[in-house]
């Protein structure tokens, strides 16, 4: 028989990947790809048959326009790909510089495709660690003057609602006409919700069992959330984590409570050796009706369902949701979360292409992270031929526009469809000339 694994439960402060103790998680846990064709300057055609080159020679390239982007990594503002564009930088993160101690290329990355695609717009970049330091980072943004608001990142166990306070951060931003772009996040393979209507002995029945395995594309840290409606907030419900081998089972760690963005939910954060995992969620002896969802942006489930793994901020009606769209195989990424949203709505807007190269992820930058700061480029194009148009008219614009990918019309994997660039600048073009 071999050795019982070891496990390190992982501390509560930033993590390379993830803020696991802040609930801000980005979407850089999408699978590893094969390297990208086009080097990392390049400005080849990123849609078929739409050279962006033809918009910049036009001279729509974003001039007088200004681009937030806010990151919980932080950014090189003198990256070669950037520095030049790079007006205003804050940190609102705590004992931190806005390079958040070098671990910066998600932001800095999300920053370069907006670059590329706006290349004369202004850039103005906000870092965080906490939800509070998010809402201050949003705020100064707007006292910026920006234009454009990008939020590459994802907030897990929140209401679906778009009623979370990070959510409707983006409020305030519609409110004073900026057009704010968020992700749909990477857990279409990663999110379980249900009804807790008919447990075994006090423990939640997924499709097949009790038990629902974890699939890895090779992370080592597993990061997981469990919430549920506040309906049943005085319930108390808590997943555990166990390693088997097939012959024993060991219990590694348990949830727990997440008491800092008023929502009952609870957490679970630990570093993985070899072997079998699976999740058991436990809670009342008798059924409960609660709505219960499970998610990670770190693993897969056995037993999952995508419809409905959109995150916020991408939550909120008042923002510009974009998922992942990979080019290569003209297909929507099987990992880009998905609506509706739990009051109705499609949630997902459009979808953008990912796996470009870009600043500090020469080999493609993946997720839908790389596929918001894109939308956010194309808005500033927007808004450089049409510097009066609304945030609602810009989402309308790109929305109208986008190639249908989706099965015959709007749905909640592609939204309106894959973004085109050229006939949506045109056609704005046309409206204002």
């Amino acid at each position: 028989m071999g050795r019982r694994p070891r496990f390190v439960l992982a501390g509560v402060g930033i993590g390379v990947l993830a803020v696991t103790a802040l609930i801000a998680v980005l979407a850089v846990t999408a699978p590893t790809v094969e390297t990208a064709t086009a080097g990392t300057g390049s400005t080849t055609p990123v849609v078929s048959g739409e050279d962006l080159d033809a918009i910049h020679d036009s001279g729509i390239t974003g001039d007088d326009v200004r681009v937030g982007v806010v990151d919980v990594t932080g950014f090189d503002p003198g990256h070669e790909s950037i520095e030049s564009q790079v007006v205003a930088t804050r940190s609102f993160g705590r004992d931190q510089s806005v390079r958040n101690a070098g671990r910066h290329d998600h932001g800095t990355a999300a920053a370069s495709l907006v670059a590329r695609v706006a290349p004369d717009a202004e850039l103005a970049l906000a870092t965080f660690d906490t939800p509070r330091g998010y809402h201050r980072a949003v705020r100064w943004l707007l006292d910026r003057d920006v234009d454009v608001i990008v939020a590459p990142v994802s907030f897990y166990g929140t209401p679906g609602d778009g009623s979370a306070r990070v959510a409707r951060v983006a409020e305030r931003a519609r409110a004073e006409n900026v057009t704010f772009v968020a992700p749909t996040g990477n857990l279409a393979r990663g999110h379980w919700d249900g009804e807790y209507d008919d447990p075994s002995d006090g423990k939640l029945r997924f499709s097949g069992g009790t038990r629902n395995y974890l699939r890895s594309d090779g992370a080592t840290e597993l990061t997981l959330w469990l919430s549920w409606d506040r309906a049943h907030a005085a319930e108390t419900y808590r997943a555990s984590l166990y390693w088997t081998d097939g012959n024993r089972t060991q219990l590694i760690a348990r949830s727990q409570p997440y008491e800092r963005d008023g929502v009952p939910n609870q957490r679970l954060s630990v570093q993985l050796e070899g072997g079998d995992y699976f999740v058991v969620v436990r809670g009342p002896s008798d059924a409960t009706g609660a709505h219960l969802e499970l998610v990670s942006p770190t693993h897969r489930f056995q037993y999952d369902d995508p419809a409905g793994s959109i995150t916020a901020p991408a939550t909120a009606d008042d923002v510009l949701a974009v998922g992942a769209y990979d080019l290569r195989r003209d297909r929507p990424e099987p990992f880009s979360s998905r609506g509706p949203t739990t009051d109705g709505r499609t949630g997902v807007d459009v979808v953008a292409p990912d796996r470009l190269p870009a600043a500090q992820r020469p080999d493609g930058f993946v997720g839908s992270s790389a596929g918001a700061p894109y939308v956010g480029g194309l808005a500033a194009l927007l808004l450089d031929v049409d510097p009066d148009r609304s945030p609602t008219a810009v989402e309308r614009a790109l929305e109208r526009h986008a190639r249908d990918v989706g099965r015959d019309g709007v749905d909640t994997r592609t939204g309106h469809g894959l973004v085109r660039p050229a006939p949506t600048v045109r056609a704005v073009a046309n409206d204002t000339g």
